[in-house]
Order: C-alpha cells, then structure tokens, then sequence
C-alpha cells in the first residue's frame, strides 16, 4: 500500500532551485510514496478572527490537503536564518483552530538547500523547532542541508550531480522507512 506525501516548497518562485530539488527528491523516491504539491503562496496571514466564522477556502483546501497525507516532505530554502513567512505562515494556518492541528503526529523530513555552504542549516533547524513544538515527527537522520545549489542542476532541471543524487536517493529512503515506522 503506498504512502501519500504532501510536499511543501518555501521558495514561491516557480522555477527556483528549491522546487527543482522538490521535484528531484519525489523522483529519487523508492516505490511506495506517491507526491502531491500542496500550494503555501496563496494563504491569507493567519488571523483568529478568520477562524470564527467560515475560514478562507484556501485555509480550508491547504488544511484538508495536508490532513490527507500520511506523511510530509518540507523543501525550502533560508531566508534571514529562517523559513520564508509563507512556510511560517503555513504552519500556523495548519496550527489551528486550537485543537485541530493538522501536524499532530505527522511524519516529516526537511531538505534545505541554499546557494552558500552551509545549505540552509538555520532554515532547517529552525523549521525542525517549530515541528517539534506542533508535535509534527520530524525524521532525524540523515539531515539534508543542501549547499551550492545553484551548481547541482542541468539545464531541464535535473540533478547533475551523481554525487547530491546518491545522496538525496538514500534520504528519500530513509524519509520512507521513517514514514513506515509511524503508519
């Protein structure tokens, strides 16, 4: 039986590195995981006001997307040592209401990928952070923390590197074991 991911990118520009990575790691998966897109960039700020009548449909397609899925892969970059605002943003909207998160007990696994050597490592930490606190089950080994990601894809997109791809190939199945041993 295979398990269904939903797969949240932190970059909002449709041909960023980070959404190719997304879309690498989905292809490097072992049999069994099936990928869906779910779509972060067009949330409204999260508002408690919002909560007290009919929520914004697109709260309500996100949240429903995510509670679908057994598992989810977060692929992002940093900004500022942080997660991009619509990433945070998304968190907070699948937060709530009080009581309903859609991360309790969710399977999860970060990739960060940057530009700079360090690959992300505050995005990735501080993701990990607010995951924990929503009682989401962030995967701990192995880390990604992808660094020089400008340099790793070829002109359609695709890993160029056999390397990163041996790599990334391992971690999706360790995302799968992981995913196994908490559904």
């Amino acid at each position: 039986m295979s398990k269904h991911v939903a797969v949240l990118v932190g970059s909002l520009r449709e041909g960023s590195f980070n959404r190719k990575l997304a879309c690498e790691l989905a292809r490097l998966a072992p049999d069994g995981l099936e990928f869906s897109f779910v779509k972060t960039g067009d949330l409204p700020l999260y508002n408690p006001d919002l909560d007290e009548g009919p929520p914004p449909e697109t709260w309500t397609a996100f949240r429903k997307a995510v509670s679908r899925a057994d598992a989810v892969l977060f692929v992002t970059p940093e900004y500022n040592r942080s997660v991009p605002g619509n990433l945070k943003n998304a968190l907070d909207v699948g937060s709530r209401p009080y009581g309903s998160s859609i991360w309790d007990g969710k399977p999860t696994a970060i990739v960060t990928g940057s530009p700079g050597g360090i690959g992300g490592f505050g995005a990735n930490h501080h993701l990990r952070q607010c995951l924990v606190f929503l009682n989401a089950a962030p995967m701990q080994q192995p880390e990604a923390y992808i660094g020089g990601i400008a340099d790793l894809f070829d002109g359609q997109g695709r890993l160029a590197d056999d390397g990163t791809e041996k790599f990334l190939a391992s971690f999706m199945a360790g995302f799968a074991a992981w995913i196994a041993k908490l559904t």
